[in-house]
């Protein structure tokens, strides 16, 4: 079976999935430098993440919610994964983003998928802390796409990574084929394919 590993904010929707809880909680002008414009090497992302989430701290549950819901996915997205699914193919989503702002998007698409590996963003009694966890803190989005073919038994090469940005550049050079949605120009030579729609 053949395994395809997608990143979420940017690539299957057009969200930033911490910005839109910035912009209900009426903080997105302090969360200035996109966390996805880290590099994947030098902790940046984990520590850019990280400010962001704690400028979140106090937000309630509900608002959580509200801005969850505007997460949608692209028009072609359900399509695309539920004939992949229906093809055969393992589906995953290996992202960044927060795991409850993702379940919600495809929640409301009626979307499955496989595998999806995310961040958490950490409540407590009905309030954002400020804080999150996840295995995808430190950027290691190869790593998950190798532990998710090893479940599934698919070789690498068998494999195909679809991403836009720097932090997805580690799992599309692990992957046996790179697929670059609208990439970043320092992702681009990198890919074997460039897509412009999904």
């Amino acid at each position: 079976m053949s395994l395809v590993v997608f990143d979420f904010d940017g690539t299957l929707t057009r969200s930033d999935t911490t910005l839109l809880l910035g912009r209900e909680y009426d903080v997105a002008g302090e969360m200035a430098e996109p966390a996805e414009q880290a590099s994947p090497d030098d902790g940046s992302f984990e520590q850019t993440f990280r400010q962001r989430v704690s400028l979140l701290e106090g937000m309630p549950r509900d608002q959580v919610m509200s801005a969850f819901q505007r997460c949608k996915l692209r028009d072609d997205v359900p399509e695309l994964l539920a004939d992949l699914r229906r093809s055969g193919m393992a589906v995953a989503v290996v992202t960044g983003s927060l795991e409850r702002g993702i379940g919600m998007a495809f929640e409301q698409a009626d979307v499955t998928v496989d595998h999806l590996v995310a961040n958490r963003l950490m409540l407590e009694n009905d309030a954002v802390t400020g804080g999150v966890d996840g295995p995808l803190l430190d950027g290691t989005k190869h790593q998950a796409l190798e532990e998710i073919a090893l479940s599934e038994g698919t070789p690498l090469e068998a494999t195909l990574a679809v991403g836009d940005g720097i932090m997805d550049l580690p799992m599309l050079q692990t992957a046996g084929t790179a697929i670059g949605f609208k990439p970043d120009p320092v992702v681009e030579p990198h890919c074997d394919v460039v897509v412009t729609s999904i």
